[in-house]
């Protein structure tokens, strides 16, 4: 794939794919139910304003538009070309359109890169190309793309689905999907600005445009279907930044990744890919959904509401169950079904039935008239104790569902300010004369639609964190210390050079030192101070309580004596030496850690450490760079922080070293890169502090 983030810096250079003048199909035939001559076709059908030729090796006529033997022999500029030319003909095909000035290509034809490596080599050549030419390519291996601006009405897809205009711009990398996802945004009539189906990422990719939709005056919501990631430092400074005017919301396939990695550190065994997808998406403020119905679900509440300005929720219904699974399934994904002011609770019982419920949800009952829907929903958004509102009517015989859905739209228009969706349990009720109001089926998909929506205007309202300036900070010993593993080929750094490097970021390190027999251990023992602890150190022995390879609370010579020559004689071969570690005692033990992943970079980690991080694969991360926003909500994540803040009666721990701990690893990834793992666990995080009780890190030249 090309380089993203030159490509994301010439998204300007997309202009031509959205707003032609000429467009040319390269390949459509005389028969229809043929993909060249389906698209050729739908461009016609959907009413584009500009220009349309066809090119034909012998044909001077298709569909009714003029056919040219080539591109170079179409008499006047053609902004965009769409090749749906056999496998063979496409690269010849491209370089005539490049020899013609087309500064747009879209290459519907497969059989590049989603098929063997040597295909992805001709794709890669064929794009670099394109560049040097001033012209940028979309696809190969896609479906297309569109433009429902009145102004142009391009819909340049084999899709004959052409969805209603709207503010929703929407790229996927799957062509056989994107038609299935235009058929559904016509069917549930959710409005898209423009459509793109990139396929094979070979030029244009989501991150060019991310950029192209963020200045786009018709595009208010970005949807995204990603199978991939090419350049996710480039995605999260893009999506940072267009997060904080235009949602963005993804689906983000593969999931269920190939197992678990095999590492040599705690780290790296609770890293995987979907974390790290996770993490991104959440430092970004990118929406994330499990599903395409809920993918547009949300998108149904974003493009038609006001973002909500917290998370208090207050129900409205004609039926009790209803009414009681949405209240459960708004606090099950974080949302509030708030208590209503009694003023609230006066002014609905002068209006209601004897007989409803006032209290939240608000069950009207079956004989609700539309009438009592607007007020009912005028005076709970009036409440200062409610941010949204979820409207649920199930049809009884005696009201009409058209007239509560004009209703709730007027009293929407009356409240302007506040979020609302509506549950309308009938197929198909109302869905027109809701309007603005989006239009959930059931209770639940509505809440969690909402909830993620909520979830994203938090992220907004909130001031994005910094990365702060860290005091006793020692770039050049760090290096000294990795560049010396470095020369000797990488590796694993052994205890002596791990704790010098957590020393040189600040971070506390127990007073210690190798010993390679019992009678050095001892007299190491009387240097550091008794009492201390002695580790067996070994490239076997990572995970040292399963292997008892620790000896605590040592208070004497002949402790630790005895102690080292059991580990020795346990242990045997897998003992490389023996450190000898002044004890550090009380304070609750967690863990941080950083991997390079190939793909994302740097992802620093921390979580509940010592003997439970196996067992409760309790951890957070994020990548980098770690902000103190970032640090903070890690912590605030853990199950562990009740550790940290007196569990049980204990006295708390210092919450704020570790958090500053975090940032002190995340500055460390930065001055050296080459750090592939490293894992501090335990991390005692004390009263007054913290110390990395054992370190583990390995470090490899980056490839480049």
């Amino acid at each position: 794939m090309a380089d993203e983030d030159t490509a994301s810096e010439r998204s300007g250079d997309l202009k031509p794919f959205f707003t032609p003048r000429v467009v040319a199909v390269i390949g459509a035939s005389r028969e229809r139910r043929k993909v060249g001559s389906e698209i050729l076709h739908n461009i016609l059908a959907s009413g584009f304003t500009g220009q349309v030729v066809a090119v034909h090796p012998t044909a001077t006529e298709l569909h009714g538009v003029r056919a040219y033997p080539s591109i170079g022999a179409v008499p006047v500029d053609v902004d965009l070309a769409v090749i749906v030319v056999p496998e063979p003909d496409v690269e010849p095909v491209v370089d005539a359109c490049l020899a013609k000035g087309v500064r747009a290509i879209c290459i519907i034809t497969a059989g590049f890169g989603e098929c063997s490596v040597e295909g992805r080599t001709r794709e890669r050549a064929l794009a670099a190309r394109a560049r040097r030419a001033g012209c940028r390519v979309v696809g190969p291996n896609c479906m297309g793309l569109l433009n429902t601006d009145p102004a142009i009405q391009l819909n340049a897809t084999f899709s004959p689905v052409y969805p209603p205009a709207g503010n929703i711009a929407m790229s996927t990398q799957s062509g056989a999907l994107g038609v299935a996802i235009l058929d559904y945004a016509r069917s549930i009539n959710l409005g898209i600005s423009s459509f793109v189906s990139i396929g094979n990422k070979a030029d244009v990719s989501s991150n060019d445009l991310l950029q192209y939709w963020e200045d786009d005056p018709l595009t208010s919501v970005i949807l995204l279907y990603l199978e991939s990631f090419g350049h996710p430092a480039t995605f999260s400074r893009n999506a940072r930044r267009i997060s904080r005017r235009k949602p963005i919301v993804a689906l983000k396939a593969g999931r269920s990744s190939a197992g678990a990695r095999a590492a040599a550190s705690h780290t790296g065994a609770l890293a995987s890919s979907d974390t790290f997808v996770d993490a991104l998406f959440h430092q970004c403020g990118v929406i994330r959904t499990d599903t395409i119905t809920e993918l547009f679900d949300v998108a149904s509440i974003l493009s038609r509401q006001p973002l909500p300005s917290g998370a208090r929720v207050a129900i409205l219904t004609n039926a009790g169950g209803p009414g009681i699974l949405a209240a459960d399934a708004c606090q099950s994904h974080g949302l509030v079904v708030s208590d209503l002011a009694g003023e609230t609770r006066d002014a609905l019982r002068r209006a209601l039935p004897e007989s409803a419920s006032v209290s939240n949800p608000v069950d009207m009952l079956a004989s609700a008239s539309a009438q009592q829907y607007e007020y009912a929903l005028r005076t709970v958004l009036d409440d200062p104790n409610v941010d949204s509102a979820i409207v649920i009517f199930i049809p009884p015989l005696m009201t009409n569902a058209d007239d509560v859905a004009r209703a709730v739209t007027r009293a929407a228009e009356a409240r302007p300010g506040k979020t609302i969706v509506g549950v309308f349990m009938s197929h198909d009720h109302a869905a027109a004369s809701l309007a603005s109001i989006p239009r959930f089926a059931f209770p639940e998909p509505a809440a969690m639609a909402l909830a993620r929506v909520t979830q994203y205007a938090s992220w907004r309202q909130a001031a994005p964190g910094v990365v702060p300036a860290l005091p006793d900070l020692q770039p050049s010993l760090a290096r000294l210390v990795v560049d010396g593993v470095l020369e000797r080929g990488g590796g694993w750094l052994n205890a002596v050079e791990a704790t010098s490097l957590l020393s040189s970021i600040g971070i506390t390190v127990p007073r210690a030192t190798m010993a390679q027999t019992a009678d050095e251990a001892a007299d190491i023992a009387d240097q550091v101070g008794l009492p201390v602890a002695v580790k067996a150190v070994g490239a076997e022995l990572l995970h040292k309580t399963e292997h008892k390879a620790v000896r605590l609370n040592l208070h004497t010579r002949a402790d630790v004596r005895r102690a080292a020559t059991s580990l020795i004689a346990t242990l045997g071969y897998k003992v490389e030496g023996l450190l000898v570690q002044s004890m550090v005692t009380g304070g609750a033990e967690m863990m941080i850690g950083a991997i390079n992943d190939p793909t994302f970079g740097h992802v620093i980690a921390c979580g509940t450490g010592g003997v439970l991080i196996d067992l409760l694969a309790d951890s957070a991360c994020r990548l980098y760079q770690v902000t103190d926003q970032d640090a903070r909500e890690m912590v605030e994540s853990l199950k562990g922080v009740r550790l940290l803040r007196g569990f049980r009666g204990s006295a708390p721990d210092d919450e704020d070293a570790f958090r500053d701990a975090i940032l002190r690893v995340s500055a460390l990834v930065g001055i050296c890169p080459e750090i592939q793992e490293l894992d501090i666990n335990p991390l005692s995080v004390l009263p007054g502090g913290v110390s990395a009780l054992d370190v583990r890190v390995r470090v490899a030249a980056n490839a480049h």
